[in-house]
């Protein structure tokens, strides 16, 4: 499902994140889990996250070790 208003690469890591089921914060993963589940490099992975988040789209959650992110939408 390609959402309106985000890259082409954004939408591709949503669409990875919403099949994984990472909907819920207690379902969040790292950066680095979404590049293995998106099946692209993490940069795009990246650069994708930030822009979801700025969009409304995705959360992150600063952790210890690795930031954590899951879909709000």
């Amino acid at each position: 499902m390609a959402i309106e208003g985000v890259s082409n690469w954004a939408s591709k890591v949503y669409d990875a994140m919403k099949g994984a089921g990472i909907t819920a914060e207690d379902k969040m993963k790292t950066a680095e889990d979404v590049t293995k589940l998106a099946k692209i490099s993490k940069a795009f992975v990246s650069n994708s996250l930030v822009e979801l988040e700025n969009k409304g789209y995705a959360k992150r959650v600063a952790r210890h070790k690795a930031a954590g992110y899951y879909l709000l939408k």
